[in-house]
């Protein structure tokens, strides 16, 4: 056989391997989402919709002590402070927020809103910045100890935010009443859309919507650890109190990466699970969320998606383990956050075997040769994988829809794309990451510039 028909022999054998054993995983891939689907139907079919929460009236007793860690955060710290004290439709509640003391903007834009009003609470930890954002936690965990053995009072709750959310009036009474009946509450949280970032800041749109809508509401319909997401949740004091007694005093993981979501598996093996709460402001109106501006350039995206990766699925792993063998439910949840592990290779090999095939026809065609048939089983593969991607796609783009409109669940289907571009371009990240963190390195806040959008008078209320 001449070199030239070996070569191209060669690449049509590859790129069907490849097409094959991407294919395979993405099959097992989209059956395991579907499986999560048809839970969310049953759910829904089954009259288990989320029951509107009467907002009115006197709130439980108890002080919300709201939690802020703030490093590097002058450009949005003061307006978030001013924006949550004029919006938080609560009688009794305090904000604390931890700055270095190497970061003398930020200590400045709190202690000038702090000034005006007693509700604030600086508090500048120890250490220069930036530790992690579990160490900040830890440290306002810390102040609010102080503070109720001085004043005499014992907080009812810790509600999370970070230094760019923009908090939902009521959220406050929405905890204060559901934790009367549960250890923890997770809201929705719901990225703000930019005007001028369609897909990187678009995508995080996507995601959000179905993960709140739909992930976290299977996970507690099967019994799984609700994990948090940083914001828009609050954990009943005396919970707090129980795991920082786990962990010598401190609740807050100060060698992890993503706190939020270990905290939730966390709670839960105290036997105190979380509850995601989905409640409209009024009746047909939008929900009780927290809403946010997320990372709008490709780079910062992949900065903050490899985190997760190694917070979750990489370091996560040994971190958190697996449950016991009798909660299936929560083993199949941890098992499909760190899925992403064979994901990204698979789809990097996807795209490398699309990109044989074009190489493949264009030697075919220079050479006049005919392509070898497909075989049969790469073409059922296929077909299952297309009909499966269009599954996903409808699903995604009807909670995208039912969130944001119309317009962005149309725009949500090309967002596929500059989706797994970030997830690959942050899996080679954290992957190189992760290791130096194997051979020794210290987990760092590896954060990423923020924004907070200019409300008006209205808006700020």
């Amino acid at each position: 056989m001449p070199a030239g028909e070996a070569l191209i022999a060669a690449m049509d054998a590859v790129a069907r391997e490849t097409t094959l054993f991407a294919a395979l995983w993405f099959v097992v891939g989209g059956l395991d989402d579907l499986l999560v689907d048809l839970i969310y139907l049953a759910r829904r079919l089954g009259g288990r919709r989320p029951k509107l929460l009467a907002l009115e009236g006197p709130v439980p007793a108890g002080r919300i002590a709201v939690f802020v860690p703030a490093w590097d955060e002058s450009a949005v710290i003061g307006r978030m402070l001013r924006a949550a004290l004029a919006r938080f439709d609560h009688p009794d509640y305090r904000i604390y927020v931890g700055a270095y003391p190497n970061d003398p903007a930020t200590i400045a834009a709190v202690a000038d809103v702090a000034l005006d009003d007693a509700r604030v609470r600086l508090v500048i930890g120890p250490r220069p910045g930036g530790t992690t954002k579990a160490d900040c936690l830890n440290t306002l965990w810390r102040a609010l100890l102080r503070d109720e053995a001085a004043e005499g009072f014992t907080a009812s709750a810790v509600a999370l935010h970070d230094a760019e959310d923009v908090v939902h009036p009521l959220e406050l009474r929405v905890y204060a009443r559901h934790l009367a009946k549960v250890a923890a509450v997770q809201l929705p949280v719901l990225p703000l859309a930019h005007v001028h970032s369609r897909f990187f800041a678009g995508h995080y749109l996507d995601e959000f919507a179905e993960t709140h809508g739909r992930s976290l509401v299977v996970r507690q319909a099967v019994r799984a650890a609700l994990p948090f997401a940083g914001v828009g949740c609050a954990i009943r004091r005396d919970v707090l109190g129980r795991l920082a007694a786990t962990r010598g005093g401190a609740p807050f993981d100060p060698d992890s990466l993503v706190e939020d979501y270990e905290l939730g598996l966390a709670i839960a093996a105290l036997g105190a699970p979380a509850r995601l709460v989905r409640v409209a402001e009024a009746p047909g109106g939008p929900p009780v969320a927290v809403r946010a501006y997320f990372p709008d350039t490709i780079e910062a995206a992949v900065r903050q998606k490899a985190r997760w990766m190694i917070g979750i699925a990489l370091a996560g792993w040994d971190r958190t383990g697996w449950g016991g063998w009798r909660q299936i439910g929560d083993n199949w949840m941890r098992m499909r956050d760190r899925r992403v592990t064979l994901e990204i290779p698979v789809l990097a090999l996807a795209y490398l075997a699309i990109l044989l095939w074009a190489l493949s026809f264009g030697a075919h065609l220079l050479t006049g040769r005919a392509a070898p048939d497909m075989p049969l089983l790469l073409r059922v593969l296929l077909l299952a994988n297309l009909g499966l991607l269009s599954w996903r796609l409808a699903v995604r783009a009807a909670f995208v829809g039912g969130a944001y409109g119309w317009r962005e669940a149309l725009w949500s289907v090309p967002r596929i794309f500059s989706s797994n571009a970030v997830a690959l371009l942050a899996a080679r990240r954290a992957l190189f990451d992760y290791v130096r963190m194997l051979g020794g390195g210290a987990p760092r806040w590896d954060k990423t510039a923020h924004q907070f959008p200019d409300l008006s008078p209205a808006d700020a209320s």
